[in-house]
């Protein structure tokens, strides 16, 4: 409050200087105040898009303030144990899959500052390191006695009996199975290197053909193969790998689903910029799209987990991309870039 005594002591002089300095006083103060609530609203609108759920807590636990993230999964703000340190891991369903959560807080102004970072991708490669790791290893192991037994069947192939000559052959199948287990787990664990040079098609066609003799099934399938390009660039071994993992998968959509008999259609054209491969089968329809290219994932009943996971890996090595096809057909598309020529 100001002294009334004083002011009627005041001149006239004195009173205009001093209203008009109370004028820039309050002035100020409005600009202030305005500074601040834009600030702050700058600063809310910072911590909305930043991809870290934020609360403030009360000392009490209320709810001071918490960003749009942080509201999207109440559900982590109830799993956090506050007795706990100021670092901890949850995980939780959110967003309709698992996911794993760094959370951290700290005590500032007599409130409880929580954040939350996802984490799901740093943990997921830190599984597949660990997992690739233990499956060269068990690669490395299973090599050796599968070769043994290999050298074995071939020449117990020679001295059989031709009556029993049908159950060397499966078990020789079973060893092949079993080799491009070994194969494809070391590929993924190593990594993919592209040795590009000129394929024909034809080639593909044969390796396809010659796979399906020693790949097993009970159903009536109708292989149809059209390679309708001249000639393209990629790595002959890796693509050969690729194209027996789609048709594998293809065989095994079929032999799981209700029907009795079914048909796998491979293609490949070239246009100017790409060869294009499109598989497609009347198999069982795909569950769920979101884990195809996951490694050590599979609905499949035979399935390893690795076939699309490495699949994608060796086609990106050669720059192109692998698509599911939406249509009433099911059926993937798989590109690669051509450079030469």
């Amino acid at each position: 409050m100001i002294d009334q005594n004083l002011l009627e002591s005041l001149s006239s002089s004195d009173k205009e200087s001093f209203a008009k300095g109370l004028k820039e006083l309050i002035t100020q103060t409005y600009e202030v105040e305005k500074e601040f609530v834009e600030l702050k609203a700058l600063f809310e609108e910072v911590l909305d898009v930043l991809p870290t759920a934020v609360w403030v807590l009360e000392q009490e636990g209320t709810i001071f303030y918490q960003n749009s993230l942080a509201s999207e999964i109440p559900e982590l703000l109830e799993k956090l144990d506050l007795s706990q340190n100021n670092r901890q891991e949850i995980e939780l369903e959110a967003f309709g899959e698992p996911k794993v959560y760094l959370v951290q807080s700290n005590q500032k102004l007599n409130k409880l500052i929580i954040s939350a970072t996802d984490i799901t991708s740093e943990k997921r490669r830190e599984r597949l390191a660990s997992m690739g790791q233990i499956s060269a290893h068990l690669a490395h192991e299973i090599r050796n006695p599968v070769g043994s037994v290999a050298l074995l069947a071939s020449t117990l192939a020679n001295r059989v009996e031709l009556k029993n000559k049908t159950l060397v052959l499966e078990i020789k199948k079973s060893i092949w199975r079993v080799e491009r287990i070994v194969k494809a787990t070391l590929l993924f664990s190593k990594g993919v290197h592209c040795n590009k040079a000129k394929i024909n098609p034809q080639s593909l066609e044969e390796e396809l053909n010659e796979a399906l003799n020693y790949y097993t099934y009970s159903k009536n399938i109708n292989f149809l193969f059209h390679f309708e390009c001249d000639s393209f660039e990629a790595d002959f071994d890796l693509l050969c790998i690729v194209l027996q993992n789609f048709l594998f998968n293809a065989i095994d959509a079929i032999e799981e689903s209700e029907e009795e008999k079914g048909i796998v259609e491979i293609t490949c054209i070239k246009d100017s910029q790409n060869a294009i491969f499109r598989i497609y089968d009347s198999g069982k329809p795909i569950e769920n799209p979101e884990i195809l290219f996951e490694p050590f994932k599979s609905t499949k009943l035979k399935g390893n987990g690795l076939g699309l996971a490495l699949s994608l890996q060796i086609i990106e090595a050669h720059g192109g991309t692998i698509s599911l096809m939406k249509g009433e057909r099911k059926g993937f598309e798989i590109l690669i870039p051509q450079f030469l020529n």
